[in-house]
């Protein structure tokens, strides 16, 4: 079941009708049986995976607590560890590694071949196999105390707003809103729905627009100039945000409707002045994950700075890696690596003062690195990626003009100069409404407004997802990993 489709809409009120309806102590219940049901209507027979998940790290983080001998807990741990992520190996990265073996095992003359298999990968997988991992890992530590009640646990695994696509919580911070004796509050459901609008609009009226133009120049990237490989390129730096932050705002405010409060998982992070503030920004709940669970326990910034360097790299091969079993998600993981460790090196030979021009140049350079990298995430191959970068810069293929717009056929609508332009007018709203969102006096002035100025927008926002948004249910790209 997609966010963006007329299911949803129909089963998210459903679902938090009866919510209230219901006494405190069984709510539990119908959260479970409607993240199930949310999970079950992609592809049923999956859902095993994810049971089986809660079902290994419930008992094995109630052995590690009860458990005195610190070699038995490690033992637990890595049986934990060897079923969520040999699950999350052998369906999304089996075939990825059979490849790359058989290619070299052909390439010394070795005979025999490692098989390939036919697996479909589980939507959200990397994202609640790092949930419960998080969960064990900290009861392990001792941060916190297991969960005895198992069916809130399995509700904590499951829950529906970020079950595919996150954020990624932390059982500190969600299981304990499981118990909390929440009533229907009207402040929270305009806050919830707000949420919510605003990201329906940042999917299906900017990014969804947006793919048709990139899907459109990246799958004939070989016909296409190096000035419209370039546009592509800046137009899915934005649709890639407005996809994954648009999931984000609508799970934020579904569970917001349910009285939960899930955590921020974007602030504007195209205004970063730095690649070390840009993955503060972006995609937090995973920024975060890999700094508490793989860099700090490999030493972290305790370490020499050599190691620090090598510390960040593996940290953001893996981080590459679990995007999805592609080389390009290796190399755009290992290219952010490497800024980070240019950026610490610069830092310690260059003060920079904090005056407007420096901090807008700044933010220029920053933003350009991140959509140089955006090209090897979004290609399909290496190869693809370097050929799109070789043509970006070769000037002599940029020929600029406007009919090159007209011959933009995508099947059915024809992207037409119109088009290109009415989207170019939604990212212009979508890039006004994010800072009125973010920046605080900002928003205290729109809240300001008088009630028929507030709903006047939202009647506005609302017309235009209707009549201007892409309407053919695409997926969230972040479903992919």
């Amino acid at each position: 079941m997609l966010f963006n489709s007329l299911d949803y809409l129909l089963f998210l009120p459903l679902v938090v009708g009866l919510y209230y309806s219901l006494p405190i102590r069984f709510r539990w219940i119908l959260l479970l049986a409607a993240s199930y049901y949310f999970y079950m209507c992609w592809k049923a027979e999956y859902i095993i995976l994810i049971f089986l998940s809660t079902l290994v790290d419930y008992h094995i983080a109630r052995q590690i607590f009860s458990e005195a001998k610190k070699t038995t807990k490690q033992i637990l741990l890595g049986i934990s560890l060897s079923v969520n992520l040999g699950v999350l190996i052998a369906f999304k990265y089996y075939n990825f590694f059979s490849h790359n073996i058989n290619e070299v095992l052909s390439t010394v003359n070795v005979l025999g071949r490692l098989p390939y298999y036919d697996l479909l990968l589980p939507v959200g997988i990397s994202f609640y196999t790092f949930q419960t991992l998080s969960y064990t890992i900290d009861v392990y530590h001792g941060r916190i105390q297991p969960q005895n009640h198992f069916g809130k646990f399995a509700v904590f695994v499951s829950f529906f707003p970020q079950l595919v696509a996150g954020p990624i919580e932390r059982a500190s911070h969600l299981i304990p809103q499981l118990d909390k004796k929440v009533e229907f509050s009207y402040r929270n459901a305009v806050s919830g729905l707000r949420r919510i609008l605003w990201g329906m609009f940042k999917k299906v009226v900017v990014a969804d627009r947006l793919a048709i133009i990139v899907d459109h120049v990246y799958g004939s990237h070989e016909e296409q100039t190096g000035f419209s490989l370039l546009i592509a390129s800046y137009l899915f730096a934005f649709q890639i945000y407005c996809d994954f932050s648009g999931y984000s705002d609508i799970a934020i405010g579904s569970a917001r409707l349910l009285g939960i409060d899930l955590m921020e998982n974007f602030r504007r992070p195209y205004f970063s002045r730095s690649i070390s503030e840009f993955w503060s920004r972006w995609h937090i709940s995973l920024s975060t994950w890999f700094r508490d669970y793989v860099y700090i326990p490999l030493g972290g910034n305790r370490v020499s700075m050599r190691r620090v360097y090598i510390n960040i790299l593996i940290v953001f091969l893996v981080s590459g890696l679990w995007h999805g079993a592609n080389w390009t998600f290796v190399v755009w993981g290992a290219l952010h690596g490497v800024y980070l460790i240019f950026e610490r090196v610069l830092k310690n030979k260059v003060r920079f003062n904090n005056s407007l021009f420096v901090q807008s140049v700044q933010i220029l350079i920053c933003f350009h690195l991140v959509v140089f990298g955006w090209i090897f995430f979004r290609s399909e191959s290496v190869e693809q990626s370097i050929s799109i970068i070789a043509s970006i810069f070769d000037v002599e293929q940029w020929r600029v003009s406007f009919s090159y717009f007209e011959q933009l056929k995508i099947h059915k609508p024809v992207v037409t100069i119109p088009k290109f332009l009415t989207t170019l007018c939604m990212l212009t709203l979508l890039i006004i409404g994010d800072m009125i969102l973010s920046y605080l006096k900002l928003k205290k002035a729109f809240f300001a407004l008088s009630r028929p100025y507030r709903w006047g927008v939202y009647i506005i926002v609302i017309l235009l997802i209707v009549l201007v948004g892409n309407h053919g249910e695409s997926e969230f790209i972040y479903f992919q990993f």
